[in-house]
């Protein structure tokens, strides 16, 4: 007994015992008389696999005999506990005699070490929502004064462009009036001048145009006039304003459509979409080229194809011609009075009748923009 008690002497011990190889307890000692119970056919396992430190979870409760009597402890409540397990063999004259298991609860280290790591996580997700709610606000009030100076740009680009298509009507009309007046020759100089002036006046016309478009549309001033209302003669009038444009380089421009297309949108909106993605097919189009404009009707979608034989656009460039002032060749674009901006307006406009905008191109063959309208009553 005297050195049972030593071998008991652990802090936190919970039990030692001695078994034979038949994995029968033939001497220990134990702070609860269920650990035996419990342990006995576990820890006979052990004496087969031969391990040297293990980890068990048991529940004491209430445990049967072998004769299937039930033993009740009643002095011990329910609990679950963890232990470490040591195990070391007897050996008498080289020979393995038995094996001796001392065992050691950590139950309650195990449990701080779960609260603990419960109350990091909800210390972890508490700082985690005050940094994001911090970083909000910060980021807010650091907006602010972007925010105004974004809209203090927008409404003076909005206001200039409004101001300035006056004096351009006034210098417009002023030039028709010297045309009518002194009826110069594309000849000589005064007839040359005439000619540049009316030429730079349209271009900064329209430049004033789509700043002034894009301003509202980023106001959100601008509104749909949905209706419904006949495509046909819309892209009718298109391909007739622009014939002459295509005439000059000797481009066929053709309009493919039924008699009668019935749509939903804008008619003034979409009309400018055809404009835009023609008059762009035809500047970036060779002499002797091909423009095709087609209409259809699939389902509920509206199609539109603008297809032409011109200079294509490089894969590179694919993914950014629809941003605004964006122009592939810089050099090409101001020789033909491009800005920049039309691609621009034309997704504008369609991305507001809820659809979509595709474009497929291979240099030196052409370029196809490809429009899908949903035709519903309320866009």
């Amino acid at each position: 007994m005297k050195n049972q008690e030593i071998v008991f002497s652990g802090v936190n011990q919970a039990f030692y015992y001695v078994m034979n190889s038949n994995g029968k307890i033939i001497m220990g000692n134990d702070q609860d008389r269920r650990l035996q119970y419990a342990l006995t056919p576990l820890l006979s396992e052990k004496v087969t696999n031969g391990e040297d430190i293990f980890y068990e979870s048991i529940h004491l409760g209430d445990f049967r005999d072998d004769r299937g009597k039930q033993k009740e402890f009643r002095l011990e409540s329910k609990k679950d506990i963890r232990l470490i397990i040591a195990s070391h063999p007897i050996i008498y004259k080289d020979q393995v005699i038995g094996t001796l298991y001392i065992g050691r609860d950590f139950t309650f280290a195990s449990q701080i070490f779960h609260w603990v790591l419960i109350i990091l996580i909800v210390l972890g997700l508490i700082f985690s929502g005050l940094a994001v709610f911090i970083s909000q606000r910060m980021s807010k009030k650091a907006m602010v004064p972007i925010s105004n100076a974004f809209t203090r740009q927008r409404e003076f680009v909005a206001d200039a462009s409004h101001e300035l298509r006056t004096p351009l009507a006034v210098l417009q009309s002023s030039i028709d009036a010297m045309e009518m007046t002194i009826e110069p020759t594309k000849e000589d100089f005064m007839g040359k001048l005439l000619i540049n002036m009316k030429l730079e006046v349209k271009r900064m016309t329209n430049l004033i145009s789509d700043l002034l478009t894009l301003a509202r549309s980023d106001s959100n001033i601008l509104e749909l006039r949905t209706e419904v209302f006949d495509f046909r003669p819309v892209a009718g009038k298109v391909i007739e304003s622009l014939s002459p444009l295509a005439n000059d380089k000797a481009i066929s421009i053709s309009l493919d459509s039924p008699n009668e297309l019935t749509a939903i949108g804008d008619p003034e909106r979409l009309s400018q979409l055809l404009y835009i993605l023609v008059d762009n097919a035809i500047k970036y189009t060779p002499t002797k080229g091909q423009v095709k404009l087609t209409l259809s009707k699939e389902g509920t979608l509206l199609s539109i194809e603008v297809q032409d034989t011109g200079i294509g656009i490089e894969s590179e460039d694919l993914n950014h011609i629809f941003e605004r002032f964006y122009r592939a060749d810089k050099a090409r674009s101001r020789q033909m009075g491009g800005h920049g901006l039309g691609l621009s307006i034309a997704k504008w406009i369609v991305e507001t009748h809820k659809g979509s905008i595709d474009v497929v191109s291979k240099p030196g063959e052409g370029t196809t923009f490809l429009i899908k309208i949903p035709q519903i009553e309320a866009i």
